[in-house]
């Protein structure tokens, strides 16, 4: 199923949407100061060109530890990529899901549109990984936090 929901995905805008974030991947390589958001752009194209079976999860939940993107540096990576390509590629997801969601039958994709324009306003400290592992991440963060909750 999700094979069968990623090709039609493509044919039906994801291609779009996708060589959008490449587009903003190689405008911020040509800043030079902007490659590590141009290395992200690359890695979450690939995403908005096939996202189901995959999910955008804070490195921080998935570790369970901070590191550069997820701390007062990411906040300011992601404010910096706001202001200069994020709200470009929120709005081109958001246009994407009204257009989807008028056809009635678009509604899972316009969803979908949705969950990538979020990602497009904060990608610093996410990864992309299968739905599965994001899950499992989640499962074990919270059975740490109930242990945590109980040994109180």
């Amino acid at each position: 199923m999700r094979t069968l929901g990623n090709i039609l995905w493509f044919i039906l805008g994801g291609a779009i949407m996708g060589l959008g974030w490449w587009f903003a991947g190689l405008i911020a390589f040509i800043t030079i100061v902007g490659i590590p958001w141009g290395r992200s752009c690359f890695v979450i194209g690939m995403f908005s060109f096939f996202p189901f079976g995959q999910e955008a999860i804070d490195r921080e939940e998935l570790t369970q530890r901070g590191d550069l993107g997820t701390g007062s540096l990411g906040c300011l990576g992601n404010v910096l990529w706001f202001v200069f390509l994020g709200w470009w590629l929120a709005l081109g997801h958001l246009v994407s899901a009204i257009a989807l969601f008028i056809t009635i039958i678009g509604i899972p994709f316009g969803i979908q549109h949705l969950k990538l324009a979020g990602v497009a306003l904060s990608p610093v400290g996410k990864t992309i990984v299968s739905k599965e592992v994001a899950a499992a991440a989640r499962m074990h963060n919270a059975t740490s936090a109930v242990t945590k909750m109980r040994e109180k």
